[in-house]
């Protein structure tokens, strides 16, 4: 096995134990960027020489005793809306080309405190505003889609060309391309993981998290991004966690809610039947499974759409105005649509998100945790503008693949991605995992029970 194919876990393991140095990992990455790059476009840039220095500095001082714990010397990626001081954070678009970051994020200072190695920024949907990242190529399959906005922290991720990434989530975007690309996603609760230094798309939906091959890998990243930062508003201050989820794979007592309707409504047959298989999985080391339904779910595109837009587009107002001609015009005729919804629209989002808040603490009172398919769908071809379901119900793309992530961003209730198999084509499915506010250690411990023991073979990988 090359270096570049280690989990986080493993890759600590070594260079703790002096089996792997810093160097030979992240020049193995760099090696891998290089050969896979030209095909997938993860990267917007790539700091090969910076992270070389780093790399020799990690490796400095491991030799001298002084570890800085399990990211020390790990290569990482991080999209291209967080800061890193004197690097362009383009966002992928035209708009932020002469850009330089002043000072580091938040997240982008405690990851190297933590002794992590940077080797790219990562494209995004242009500021976050989408769901496939045109730029950027599937990792199991470069006619697909890779998901988004996160695409290029996923297939970074998938592709071996990182150890880990950082990617944000407004709708979906960390889960949908790790469950599109085959790895892990955790969209932690809102206020968490601090967003100071991070480019906002919707200052109301918007997280920050880990993408990782594991979820023991995501369990110690979160670990090192957790903490009040006062520059962020929403920043929460929590009491000390261990997040690692442990050894152990017995799930007695726990209740697993499985929604009766909405979650597998409109859902490829393929993508249902993974999920269930790991759900009963889920029952057979030892949790109850519980029916549940979604509340409100009539009104949870319009939450969604009625928060994240104008949102948007008062964050964009200027530079909209200044020269509209820099955005694509995807983004482009979203942010314009911003400028007509009115504030009664607005104010009516939020009286409906604190309602839905509501409803689902209530649900969240009866279950540990609700399993359901991350997306409906597997990554559709690249240019593929709409899904047809078979009752002849026609879908965009965008619509599809944020319809299950949503409701966590308006909660704000933690959600993560495992992967359970794949499609008859190769292509990944991911099962999504909701708990309650700073029920990340449930999720992580679930999710790691899942994975640890997960059958060989679902019934979606046969023909």
């Amino acid at each position: 096995m090359h270096p570049h194919e280690l989990s986080l876990t493993a890759a600590a393991d070594a260079i703790r134990s002096r089996r792997l140095s810093p160097v030979e990992l992240v020049d193995s990455v760099l090696d891998r960027i290089e050969q896979v790059e030209p095909e997938l476009g993860a990267y917007v840039t790539v700091t090969a020489e910076q992270a070389r220095g780093a790399a020799r500095a990690a490796e400095r001082e491991t030799a001298r005793g002084r570890h800085r714990g399990p990211l020390h010397g790990i290569p990482m990626g991080l999209k291209d809306l967080i800061d890193v001081a004197g690097l362009a954070t383009t966002a992928s678009s035209r708009v932020r080309t002469d850009h330089r970051a002043p000072a580091d994020s938040t997240v982008a200072a405690r990851l190297t405190a933590a002794g992590a190695v940077l080797v790219g920024k990562t494209h995004t949907h242009e500021f976050a505003f989408g769901l496939t990242t045109p730029q950027t190529r599937n990792a199991r399959d470069r006619d697909r889609v890779a998901g988004g906005s996160s695409g290029g922290s996923a297939v970074a991720v998938a592709s071996g060309a990182a150890t880990f990434a950082l990617g944000t989530d407004t709708g979906g975007s960390i889960r949908v391309p790790a469950a599109l690309n085959g790895v892990v996603g955790l969209k932690p609760t809102y206020g968490l993981v601090p967003r100071h230094g991070v480019t906002s798309l919707s200052w109301s939906l918007d997280h920050v998290g880990p993408i990782t091959r594991t979820v023991e890998d995501a369990a110690l990243v979160l670990t090192a991004l957790v903490g009040h930062d006062p520059r962020d508003p929403a920043s929460l201050s929590p009491p000390a966690v261990d997040y690692r989820p442990g050894p152990g794979t017995d799930l007695t007592g726990l209740r697993i809610g499985v929604p009766r309707t909405y979650c597998f409504d409109h859902v490829d047959a393929q993508v249902e039947a993974a999920v269930r298989h790991a759900v009963e999985h889920l029952e057979v080391l030892g949790a109850r499974l519980v029916e549940v339904d979604i509340p409100m779910t009539r009104y949870i595109r319009a939450i969604q759409w009625g928060l994240m837009v104008p949102e948007a587009t008062a964050y964009h107002e200027r530079t909209l105005r200044a020269a509209p001609e820099l955005y694509g015009a995807d983004v482009r005729i979203l942010l314009e649509a911003g400028e007509l919804m009115s504030a009664g629209d607005y104010l009516r989002a939020q009286r409906a998100r604190t309602l839905m808040r509501e409803e689902w603490t209530r649900l969240l009172e009866t279950v540990d945790v609700i399993a359901a398919p991350t997306v409906p769908t597997t990554a559709v071809r690249a240019g593929q503008e709409t899904v047809t379901w078979p009752d002849g119900t026609v879908e965009s793309v965008s619509d599809a693949y944020v319809r299950l992530s949503a409701p966590a961003n308006i909660t704000g209730v933690p959600a993560l991605s495992v992967p359970v198999g794949h499609d008859r084509a190769g292509l990944p499915i991911g099962l999504q995992l909701l708990g309650r506010p700073l029920g990340e250690r449930t999720l992580l411990r679930v999710g790691h029970a899942y994975e640890r023991t997960r059958p060989a073979r679902g019934p979606a990988t046969v023909s």
